[in-house]
């Protein structure tokens, strides 16, 4: 079956204009041509497509049925042509760096870090994404992309960045109140917060440990910011990442409650082209972020 040729962006700019204008004088003032070259195009596309687009009302037009068809798929279209075009004039900004992250890592360890940022590079404009889907660096979407396990792709330079750890939080009135109590009495006095994936772990690093196995689970959410924030307005206990939750331990929001040790968490990786890249900030971004993980983790 042969595919229907597309009508030329000439053509279908002319019919979207008068057909969301309800007039061909009209669109002919938009696009700054004359009424009878819009008359023109409409004809033409109507002889390529075999259906009439338009029929006459008063002194303006209508859609036909096959017109309102066209037009729903035309403007579709030209919006996602406009984004594109866009998105090649924000990429065209020399100090954009396009920074893929989980959001956990995100909220606890980089936010913070912005403005430090901002202060020894000040030329650079970081895209941040939480799209996890977005393995491939290819120095258009992706520049620098930080990762729970090596890419391996060719042409990468990667390499280990943080190590987290895994700890039992809660805000600090419900971890003072905890510290208090024999560990014993910890599950009649609270509940567990339980992020999704932890329930089906495994052995995993983010599988809740054997010693929480008391405990009753209140809550279970599968985003961890959100369980983040059950834990500092005190729902119960939790089982985070150090890394996501250092910025609320280090404003006062979350505590870890005593008595029970961090285990190891994820390795974090970094990695970018290899080389030159695509700008000199690139590479300057990338080094800043492992030399910040060098010196607090």
């Amino acid at each position: 079956m042969n595919k229907p040729r597309i009508p030329s962006l000439r053509l279908l700019g002319g019919f979207e204009a008068a057909a969301r204008l309800g007039s061909f004088s009209r669109a002919a003032e938009e696009l700054y041509l004359s009424q009878s070259a819009i008359s023109h195009q409409i004809q033409q596309l109507e002889e390529q497509l075999g259906q009439p687009l338009f029929s006459r009302v008063g002194r303006g037009v209508e859609l036909t049925v096959a017109g309102e068809v066209l037009l729903r798929s035309v403007q579709l279209s030209l919006d996602a042509l406009r984004s594109g075009l866009a998105r090649i004039g924000t990429y065209l900004d020399p100090g954009l760096v396009v920074l893929v992250c989980p959001a956990p890592l995100q909220q606890g360890w980089l936010l913070p870090r912005l403005a430090a940022l901002q202060q020894a590079l000040p030329g650079v404009c970081p895209l941040l994404s939480t799209d996890e889907t977005a393995r491939y660096v290819d120095e258009l979407d992706v520049d620098i992309n930080i990762v729970a396990r090596p890419l391996q792709q060719p042409g990468l330079l990667e390499q280990p960045w943080l190590q987290d750890e895994q700890l039992l939080v809660a805000s600090p009135a419900l971890a003072q109140r905890l510290a208090g109590l024999p560990l014993a009495e910890h599950p009649a006095h609270v509940s567990l917060l339980c992020l999704e994936r932890t329930l089906t772990a495994g052995s995993g690093h983010e599988a809740l440990p054997a010693m929480l196995a008391g405990f009753r689970r209140s809550l279970i959410l599968d985003d961890a910011r959100l369980l983040q924030d059950a834990a500092e307005r005190g729902l119960g206990v939790a089982w985070l990442s150090r890394w996501q939750v250092a910025d609320a331990s280090a404003g006062g929001r979350l505590q870890m409650v005593a008595g029970y040790p961090a285990q190891a968490g994820q390795q974090w990786w970094i990695a970018r082209a290899a080389g030159d890249t695509r700008a000199p900030l690139v590479a300057q971004l990338y080094q800043w972020l492992l030399d910040e993980a060098a010196t607090t983790g």
